[in-house]
């Protein structure tokens, strides 16, 4: 017996305009995952495609959420508060169907769910290469968002990501941890030289995120 079910799409209103789910489900779930994409890309993210086709099989619907500014089209992302727009009404439907909501994304969308999920009915938050500060810019952290979460956290952090590697995270809150993947740009891309895969480290996230969100629900 399959332990997925095929892949469907849903549009959502929200006051930034149309978003769009695109459901992994689980054939036995025991929980949902809604994952946002970066500020300049959708949901065709290596990380979000492999945690939507590896979670439905431990039991974990994934749903991959694309943006009203990316369901227009349009290249980049808009500031903050749009985004937040644009996600709060997704989030609310998804913590409506009855099973607990993990929220979370990479990059901007990682930003996104930490600063929306607690008022969304969510219970965790996972971020996926969280941009702790612009590259170069140490000073300008957004460590507060990541730390003001309101839910257990789980961050997802590549050793080589210029926007802010596991070692330049603050003490994390009871209930936040880290997992540090040791090789990787921002988007989990891995260098030929490394010693280890591109699966190899899609895996170890795949697990990472896996366990986690199980442990939690």
């Amino acid at each position: 017996m399959s332990t997925t079910e095929p892949v469907r799409t849903e549009a959502v209103p929200t006051g930034a305009g149309e978003a769009r789910i695109s459901y992994h489900r689980a054939a036995k779930p025991v929980a949902v995952l809604a994952l946002g994409h970066g500020a300049g890309g959708g949901i065709e993210a290596r990380d979000l495609v492999a945690l939507a086709a590896k979670l439905p099989a431990r039991g974990i619907t994934v749903a991959l959420v694309e943006q009203p500014w990316r369901v227009a089209g349009r290249k980049l992302g808009p500031a903050p508060k749009t985004l937040d727009v644009g996600w709060r009404p997704v989030a609310e439907r998804l913590a409506g169907q009855g099973l607990p909501l993990v929220v979370g994304g990479r990059s901007a969308g990682a930003r996104v769910a930490c600063r929306t999920g607690a008022a969304t009915g969510a219970v965790g938050v996972v971020a996926l290469a969280f941009p702790l500060h612009p590259p170069g810019r140490p000073e300008k952290s957004r460590a507060e968002e990541l730390l003001g979460s309101g839910l257990p956290t789980l961050v997802v952090q590549s050793a080589a990501d210029p926007f802010g590697g596991p070692v330049e995270f603050p003490e994390l809150p009871q209930g936040h941890e880290l997992v540090a993947v040791p090789y990787g740009s921002h988007g989990f891309e891995v260098p030929k030289r490394a010693p280890v895969g591109q699966d190899e480290v899609l895996d170890l996230i795949c697990s990472a995120v896996g366990d986690w969100v199980l442990r939690l629900v």
